[in-house]
């Protein structure tokens, strides 16, 4: 997990916007939305991260356990987060609508 001074460094990097870095840091800083639990057809648990410092839930073991180990262990991905808070979308639903879908 990046310190603070290092994701200043990455957001400069990348010129990203005030707005974004506000939106960023709302996800870095907040705890798991929900917790994750077991159906019938899919095994949930537990990963204690390295790269994290915290425990990373997972409803899936085909799915999201595979995908927890690829961004555990590749050095291009810097941070990641299991059930983050929603993130408010806005689309269009076609070119010719001009009425914004969320």
């Amino acid at each position: 997990m990046m310190s603070p001074s290092e994701f200043e460094e990455w957001a400069a990097r990348l010129n990203l916007t005030e707005e974004t870095k506000t939106e960023i840091q709302r996800i870095r800083q907040s705890p798991p939305a929900r917790r994750v639990g077991g159906g019938k057809y899919n095994v949930s648990g537990r990963y204690s991260s390295n790269k994290m410092g915290v425990t990373i839930q997972f409803e899936s073991h085909k799915v999201e356990l595979p995908a927890i180990y690829m961004m555990e262990f590749n050095d291009d991905i810097l941070e990641y987060y299991d059930q983050p808070p929603q993130i408010k979308v806005n689309y269009f639903q076609s070119k010719k609508d001009k009425n914004r879908k969320t």
